[in-house]
C-alpha cells in the first residue's frame, strides 16, 4: 500500500485518479516519504518478499541476521545514555543542563564529531557498516518519525472501511454531482481510496462517512 512502498503510491494514483494525463512517479506524491527511503527498502520489503516464497534461503537469513543486529542496537542506543558532566569531560559539545543524553541524540547532532559519539558509547565502533549507517538515519529522523507513524496507522484504518460495489452514490445527500460522478467511475473499494480520489472534499467524505454509519448500524470500523 501506499505506506509500504514507491510502487503502492503508483499503483493507488493510477487506480484512483485515473490516466487523464500523463503520469510520472514523484516522491513528493507519497505521503509518507520519510518512511519510504532508500536506505531501508531491504528491511521494509523483504519480510514481504519471504512470504510471498520470492525470497531465497541465503538472502533470507542475511536479512534476518541484519534485521536482529539492528533491532539489538537500535534497543541500546535507545536505553543507555551518559550524563551531561561525563560527557563533557569527553569533550563532547552539549549544554550542561543535567539532562542524560543517548547514541541517538548525540548522532543527531550535525555539530558533535563521530569520533566523540563513540568516546562516549565505545560500543559503537564495533557495529557493522551497514548497522551503523542505519542508526545514523534513525537519530536523524528520530523527531519525526513518530508523527508519520500515527499517520500512517490512521491511514490503514480508514483502509480498513470496505466500500461495497454496488453503493448508490446518486442516493446520498451531501454529494456534489462532479463527485457522485467519480465515484460512481472509479468505484473504490475502501474510505480511504475514497479520500484520495481528486476533488474529494471533507464535506463529501464525511457525507460519505454519515451514509455508512446509518447503513452499518452507527459503526463501520
Amino acid at each position: 500500500d501506499r505506506a509500504d512502498a514507491y510502487i503502492g503510491v503508483l499503483i493507488d494514483d493510477l487506480t484512483t485518479q485515473g490516466v487523464t494525463e500523463p503520469y510520472r512517479m514523484f516522491t513528493s506524491r507519497a505521503e509518507y516519504r520519510l518512511s519510504l527511503r532508500a536506505d531501508n527498502a531491504d528491511l521494509r520489503l523483504t519480510a514481504r518478499g519471504m512470504a510471498w516464497g520470492c525470497v531465497g534461503t541465503g538472502r533470507a537469513a542475511a536479512y534476518s541476521a541484519y534485521r536482529d543486529a539492528i533491532d539489538v542496537a537500535l534497543e541500546r542506543a535507545r536505553s543507555e545514555t551518559v550524563g551531561t558532566a561525563s560527557l563533557q569531560l569527553l569533550g563532547v559539545p552539549v549544554r550542561g543542563d543535567g539532562q542524560p543524553r543517548g547514541a541517538l541524540d548525540l548522532l543527531a547532532n550535525p555539530q558533535i564529531a563521530p569520533d566523540l559519539v563513540e568516546a562516549a558509547f565505545p560500543w559503537l565502533r564495533d557495529l557493522p557498516l551497514r548497522v551503523r549507517t542505519h542508526l545514523e538515519a534513525e537519530a536523524v529522523y528520530a523527531g519525526y518519525l513518530p508523527r508519520q507513524e500515527a499517520d500512517i496507522r490512521a491511514f490503514r484504518r480508514e483502509e480498513a472501511v470496505p466500500l461495497a460495489g454496488n453503493i448508490d452514490y446518486a442516493r446520498i445527500g451531501g454529494l456534489s454531482a462532479e463527485i457522485r460522478e467519480k465515484l460512481q467511475a472509479a468505484r473504490p473499494t475502501s474510505l480511504g481510496a475514497a479520500a484520495r480520489l481528486q476533488g474529494m472534499t471533507p464535506a463529501a467524505l464525511a457525507a460519505l462517512m454519515a451514509h455508512l454509519r446509518q447503513t452499518r448500524g452507527g459503526c463501520f470500523t
